[in-house]
């Protein structure tokens, strides 16, 4: 694992920190031949915003630029394999049928974090002369983590903990929400297949904010409240997940149901962990 500002992950991974992605020459001793890049920001709210304060990264900070910096790099390798992450709001929401292919219109202008992960697929697609690459459109991923994320499932999980109460905007939309372990799964299989260019990870499966709420309200025991306020963004997504399949050997096999409940349980055991130091 490269980073940059990070601690050591509390796994057996070797751990090689740096000061910048502009300098990868610690790798020129390291044997590697596949990639999997992290590098950015999930806070899209924040990150949409239509004023940035100007000593404030943006999206195009998080997500275009490194990526540029580490494949002008590691073109010089001979890569097996380079992955990133997009994500599936690329897609154009007035335009989309369901189940979402990897050829649905997209709109990638309509704001800062959606132009910047269209960038980075951009980035991806001069750098394939060089590198083999996979671009992986993400559907709602969510898992437990000690980091601060902002995905739904997470969020609702860390406010139930922490104050024994939620509350959401609406209870209304669907989505395609995968589970850490699953999107794993698929990930390593992917980056060792002859496979290169898009690719949509999730389950196919809807599954709406009000199962969700319903889930997470009985595993905690805690009140969710419903503000029932219009939210942004379709009200039904799911992928086509008929590409990843005809790639892999893989389906995913946790439940939604399943998956909260995991993520719940081990976030609260985390987080109780870290109020009782």
């Amino acid at each position: 694992m490269v980073s940059v500002g990070r601690t050591p992950p509390p796994t057996l991974n070797r751990h090689i920190p740096i000061k910048s992605l502009a300098d990868l020459g610690c790798l020129s001793e390291v044997e590697f031949d596949r990639v999997i890049f992290i590098v950015g920001n999930t806070d899209h709210h924040n990150l949409e915003r239509e004023t940035i304060p100007r000593d404030e990264a943006t999206a195009f900070d998080y997500h275009v630029w490194p990526l540029i910096q580490a494949l002008e790099q590691l073109k010089q390798h001979r890569l097996e394999k380079f992955m990133l992450f997009s994500s599936v709001l690329v897609y154009d929401e007035k335009k989309i049928t369901l189940p979402v292919s990897e050829s649905a219109p997209i709109d990638p202008y309509r704001n800062r974090y959606v132009m910047s992960k269209y960038l980075g697929e951009e980035v991806a697609r001069f750098y394939s002369k060089w590198v083999p690459i996979i671009t992986v459109r993400m559907a709602n991923l969510y898992g437990p983590t000690p980091l601060e994320r902002f995905d739904l499932i997470h969020v609702l999980s860390r406010k139930l903990v922490r104050d024994g109460r939620a509350e959401i905007w609406s209870r209304r939309p669907k989505r395609d929400f995968i589970y850490v372990e699953d999107t794993a799964r698929a990930i390593m299989q992917l980056l060792h297949s002859n496979y290169t260019g898009l690719v949509n990870l999730g389950t196919g499966i809807m599954t709406s904010v009000g199962e969700v709420v319903d889930t997470l309200a009985e595993i905690s025991g805690c009140p969710i409240h419903d503000r029932d306020i219009p939210v942004s963004g379709p009200m039904e997504f799911q992928v086509d997940t008929r590409r990843i399949f005809s790639l892999l050997d893989w389906r995913p096999e946790v439940p939604v149901r399943e998956g909260i409940r995991r993520t719940y349980l081990a976030m609260k055991e985390q987080l109780n962990g870290v109020m009782a130091r």
